[in-house]
């Protein structure tokens, strides 16, 4: 009884925790909903179908909370990322830089 007790109260914090983490995600809601199930047939005596489920569930829940998180990392990355700029691209913006600087330097010099 006291082993049930502990695998209800973590798979009951799992199930809390991580929805929160992934909340726009079917699959992790999936798996969150069949740890909450196994939950559910331990409070109603059936501790043998219900641990088998909750752990069956906090392996998806796990599972399909680390793919949707590695997608939102990857997408992140790709959004921070900066454009790589071409070798003309390059050279025409150093050269556009250089001429405002030769002619701010004229412009100084000669009082303009």
């Amino acid at each position: 009884m006291r082993l049930a007790t502990i695998l209800l109260a973590g798979a009951l914090a799992l199930s809390l925790a991580l929805p929160a983490f992934a909340a726009d995600d079917s699959k992790v809601k999936a798996a969150t909903r069949q740890v909450e199930t196994g939950t559910k047939k331990i409070g109603d005596g059936k501790i043998g179908e219900g641990v088998e489920e909750t752990a069956k569930g906090i392996g998806h829940t796990i599972v399909e909370g680390a793919k949707f998180s590695g997608e939102k990392i990857k997408e992140g990355g790709q959004a921070a990322e900066p454009k790589a700029k071409s070798a003309w691209e390059q050279v025409r913006d150093g050269s556009v830089d250089l001429g405002r600087s030769v002619k701010a330097f004229f412009s100084r010099l000669l009082g303009s």
